[in-house]
């Protein structure tokens, strides 16, 4: 009876300590609101697709900033503008 006594007096002890524990390692840690706001969207100019700011090709032309999902449509963009 003492050892079943002791086994749940441990194990909570346990349970504590590591509750403790997981509360102080950041990569453990629930995510902050900002990590959950929803970024902003920009369009491409040249496919009309809407992609995340923080991920687009980002260039400036004619003192203006444009966002393009990819590399290519940024080409095809200038060379539209070019012709």
């Amino acid at each position: 009876m003492w050892r079943f006594i002791l086994f749940i007096f441990f194990g909570t002890i346990l349970y504590y300590v590591l509750q403790f524990l997981i509360k102080n390692v950041p990569s453990l840690r629930k995510k902050t609101n900002r990590d959950n706001e929803p970024e902003e969207l920009v369009q491409d100019p040249y496919c009309q697709t809407y992609v995340p700011k923080g991920s687009a090709v980002k260039k400036r032309i004619a003192g203006k900033d444009c966002y393009f999902c990819n590399p290519e449509c940024l080409k095809k963009y200038l060379e539209k503008l070019s012709s």
